[in-house]
């Protein structure tokens, strides 16, 4: 194995990793910081360090009106709606729970397409896949398979969630069309830097501010979030995009939720149950059908379209 490989491999190991970690973080942080000024200065101060980053790295960054509003809906969509979703529900859906529910994300991407004009079509595996996946949703949301947590407030947040990852494929997909000309470090940077500042603002609105405390723990988690969640790992996944193939990159959708559910049982002894073990199971293997499907294009379209990989 050369050097290069084996850092693209520690990259995604680190991706892989840390995304899953980003879960218990959040529950820790909302402890004691309310959740939009949690996700706000998350992403600011990670927008501005990767924008930073970029600067220093010379990377080309958009000026024009155009690029920057799509740059800015993309962030409200993805950070403001996307992420803000799953720090909100968390007040009430376990950790693990919850990294299993963004897990979903593929089947609305797959659901979007169906409803676009022009847009890409599952084949029945796909389908099939995406129908097992909320299969699994359905089994974790019950009673049995909250492992206790089960609630109107954890059926809320799980619905919350469901909502975000709409969101985020939202953006995904105005990111697609509309800013495949932007360099992805300076896209990320100025997509974080706009939801971040945008929650920070309706946080502040309604009245967070008073809200806010800080202690060692809950300092810690944010710190943790900004630099590892965000600016680390990231730039991990850029590096690993850049010498792995994308299907290989692709997988760390299965081992994000895996490392948040026994990370969410070891630290904050969230309940585990069978049926919550059946949930991941069945959903992830929804998910694996999604992802190996094929797609096809919709009628009246020629061009092909560069997919692009969600960094959570």
């Amino acid at each position: 194995m050369n050097h290069g490989r084996g850092l693209a491999y520690a990259a995604f190991a680190t991706v892989c990793i840390v995304w899953g970690t980003t879960y218990l973080a959040i529950r820790i942080g909302l402890e004691t910081i309310p959740p939009l000024l949690l996700t706000g200065f998350r992403y600011t101060a990670a927008g501005l360090l990767l924008f930073t980053i970029a600067l220093v790295r010379r990377t080309p960054i958009p000026r024009d009106r155009r690029t920057l509003v799509n740059l800015a809906v993309c962030g409200f969509l993805m950070v403001g709606l996307g992420n803000l979703a799953v720090v909100w529900s968390e007040q009430w859906v376990p950790s693990g729970l919850a990294a299993l529910l963004v897990a979903t994300a593929p089947f609305w991407m797959a659901i979007i397409e169906m409803f676009r004009r022009d847009g890409e079509r599952l084949n029945t595996r796909g389908v099939i896949g995406t129908l097992i996946g909320f299969g699994g949703v359905a089994l974790l949301v019950t009673p049995k398979g909250s492992g206790g947590a089960w609630s109107t407030a954890f059926l809320v947040g799980a619905l919350v969630i469901q909502v975000g990852s709409l969101g985020w494929q939202l953006g995904s997909f105005q990111s697609k069309y509309h800013l495949k000309h932007v360099p992805l470090l300076a896209s990320a940077a100025l997509q974080m830097l706009f939801g971040g500042v945008i929650v920070t603002i309706v946080g502040f609105a309604i009245g967070e501010w008073p809200q806010f405390v800080l202690t060692p723990r809950t300092f810690a988690a944010l710190a943790y979030l900004t630099l590892v969640g965000s600016v680390i790992a990231y730039s991990a996944y850029v590096y690993a995009l850049a010498h792995m193939r994308t299907t290989h990159t692709s997988l760390y959708a299965y081992v994000n939720p895996v490392v948040a559910v026994f990370l969410g049982w070891l630290i904050l002894h969230e309940p585990l149950t069978w049926l919550s073990i059946a949930a991941m199971v069945v959903i992830l293997a929804g998910v694996a059908l999604v992802q190996s499907s094929s797609w096809t294009r919709a009628p009246r379209v020629a061009a092909a379209v560069e997919t692009e990989q969600r960094a959570a």
